[in-house]
């Protein structure tokens, strides 16, 4: 998974996504097929008054669903930039009333966590942290690790996902909101950060020591297969709604209005607001050979919110979320040895194309998701994430 030979090497012409990021192809001009797609999801989802128009619509459709409710929407909130303001967005701008939602699986960085405290205490909204089993959400992150596969935090990202649909679900709301957009955010490779219920289920059964609690509705735990997913979206008919798609998003100026409003303090890194990111990127670099900032910065580049030249240079530097105090606390925290953890490093690289998943149950699907992605039954980039990215 490291970087192909200099004469097989190319990197974009306009951003800086290359060879070595899974399912990258260049046209005759030495663009790439992420470039592509981000132009597509530019015309899909644009700014502006259409934006403005759209976005006014889809307002109306949740107010409407959230009448005579206590919540018209549920937010995931984690205390970083995108979601402090989207809550910000949400309730000031948008008019919404939303539940903010916080996932909790032991890693959290205290910094994010006073920050999601006091947003939500200044904006008066309802502040739900749903914290995990301390033991499953350990034995699973272990469990990813001795898989040796990038998507490290594949149970996270599912424990978030059911997290939500189980609070919308308890509390009858019908719109679950994203605080993500493409245009800053970029999308993932499918072999960098696959999410699959079966997927989970298989590695924690070969590696997995603890037994994961039941299924309920409103308790999801960390499952989401397929008939869970047909659960939420097509009999409960909750819709994920990624907001920012529709709003020109300029973090500097984001940046401006969290730290007024809210006193928002800075994490210290991009995705640290979660301190297990630390970890991960590191095994990332040093076991995978690749760094997720790269399709973080090409999504920047692409929306001129970041210089392609200043890109490239600091991609020459470890970034520096790579703390090693916060590694060998994460390592700690996990009930790993030094040694254990060295052990891990040298087994060989891995993706979920090894393991027994759902990927071919979900590619004989492409016709079904593509209609439940542009319905809002499944997140709008679904369709593109399974089939455009790898």
């Amino acid at each position: 998974m490291g970087k192909p030979s200099e004469t097989d090497y190319q990197i974009c012409t306009r951003c800086i996504h290359d060879s070595t990021v899974p399912g990258t192809v260049f046209d005759e001009s030495g663009v790439c097929s992420y470039c592509h797609l981000y132009d597509k999801l530019d015309k899909m989802f644009p700014l502006g008054a259409e934006g403005e128009r759209r976005l006014a619509a889809l307002t109306d459709r949740i107010q409407r669903a959230g009448r005579g409710k206590k919540y018209d929407c549920v937010l995931g909130v984690s205390g970083g930039r995108d979601s402090t303001y989207t809550l910000y967005y949400l309730v000031k701008v948008l008019g919404l009333r939303p539940l903010t939602v916080h996932f909790n699986d032991g890693f959290g960085n205290p910094v994010a966590g006073e920050n999601m405290k006091r947003s939500a205490e200044r904006l008066g909204v309802d502040f739900r942290t749903i914290t995990s089993d301390w033991r499953e959400s350990k034995d699973l992150k272990i469990a990813f690790l001795k898989a040796s596969t990038p998507d490290m935090e594949c149970a996270t990202d599912i424990g978030i996902a059911t997290a939500l649909y189980g609070a919308a679900a308890k509390e009858n709301v019908k719109y679950v909101i994203i605080g993500q957009s493409f245009r800053t955010e970029g999308i993932a490779p499918l072999e960098w950060n696959y999410l699959d219920g079966k997927y989970l289920d298989t590695v924690h059964r070969q590696f997995g020591k603890q037994k994961l609690r039941k299924w309920t509705p409103d308790d999801p735990g960390f499952h989401l297969n397929v008939r869970h997913m047909v659960y939420y979206a097509a009999w409960r008919r909750i819709r994920a709604i990624p907001i920012l798609y529709y709003v020109d998003y300029v973090r500097k100026d984001v940046d401006d209005i969290i730290k007024r409003e809210f006193d928002w303090v800075y994490p210290g890194a991009h995705y640290f607001d979660d301190l297990y990111q630390s970890l991960m990127f590191h095994v990332h670099r040093v076991k995978f050979g690749f760094d997720r900032r790269r399709y973080n910065y090409s999504a920047l580049i692409r929306c001129g919110q970041m210089d392609r030249a200043e890109a490239l240079q600091r991609m020459e530097q470890v970034y520096v979320i790579e703390d090693k105090k916060v590694i060998d606390l994460c390592i700690k925290r996990l009930g790993l040895t030094e040694e254990e953890f060295k052990e891990i490093m040298k087994l060989p690289p891995k993706t979920f194309r090894d393991y027994p998943t759902q990927y071919n149950l979900i590619r004989k699907m492409r016709i079904p998701i593509w209609i439940m992605s542009r319905l809002r039954l499944l997140p709008e980039t679904a369709y593109d994430k399974y089939f455009s990215c790898g």
